[in-house]
């Protein structure tokens, strides 16, 4: 029975960057758990420090259960044991594990998702770079001519990195700025965290309720908040 399921089994992959951001991949993570899709997850080696330093959470890959639950417990801002959560569906990958499954193309997953985005991995992926599981596992993703959604987190852009940019766009990807709406009536840092997160599975076309949609109805946002 467990061969069975483990056939059927198709993941999003997340790639975790080193740019700052590392609630809006907790955020994704859980939609994506929560919409009952399964996960392969790859948490380069930039990105440890990243987390370490917003969360104080040290991933460790023989811990990485017990880590990652920490991580997707705690709110965007910084209390523990916010979210109730199961890593049942994850599938860890250490980055640099370049014969892990997502590095092959007949490895079936849907798709892709990059968040944060660093400026490095963009270039990387962009340039076709495979320095380590992140970048392979994206290059293979775009090659598929699978879902790749790249949620960059960078202020401001300079040319080099807006070419990369424009090249992933060309390639197929979706290119998709971490960047929060105030019209949903966020009253709370994890609402604008979870509007960006939301974004990320819309483009997936992964179904959540993590943000109030836009009706055509001005004041809307304002309202939800009952001023």
């Amino acid at each position: 029975m467990e061969a069975v399921e483990e056939q059927q089994r198709r993941p999003w992959v997340v790639g975790v960057s080193g740019a700052s951001g590392t609630p809006y991949a907790a955020a994704v993570l859980r939609g994506l758990l929560a919409a009952g899709e399964s996960v392969d997850l790859v948490v380069s080696r930039a990105s440890r420090l990243t987390l370490l330093d917003e969360t104080g959470i040290a991933f460790r890959d023989a811990h990485w259960r017990e880590d990652l639950t920490a991580w997707l417990a705690r709110g965007a801002d910084g209390k523990p044991d916010t979210f109730a959560v199961d890593v049942e569906g994850v599938r860890y990958w250490a980055a640099g594990d370049l014969a892990a499954g997502p590095s092959s193309g007949s490895y079936p997953v849907k798709g892709m998702l990059i968040v944060p985005a660093s400026t490095a991995s963009v270039a990387g992926v962009a340039l076709g770079l495979s320095k380590d599981l992140l970048q392979r596992a994206a290059s293979v993703t775009l090659k598929e001519r699978r879902p790749l959604v790249i949620a960059v987190r960078e202020t401001p852009l300079n040319g080099q990195t807006l070419k990369h940019l424009v090249a992933l766009d060309e390639a197929g990807a979706v290119v998709l700025p971490a960047s929060p709406a105030f019209y949903a009536g966020a009253t709370h840092i994890q609402d604008l965290v979870d509007f960006v997160a939301g974004r990320v599975l819309d483009a997936a076309g992964v179904p959540h309720r993590l943000y109030r949609r836009w009706e055509g109805e001005l004041g809307g946002g304002a309202g939800s908040r009952g001023d």
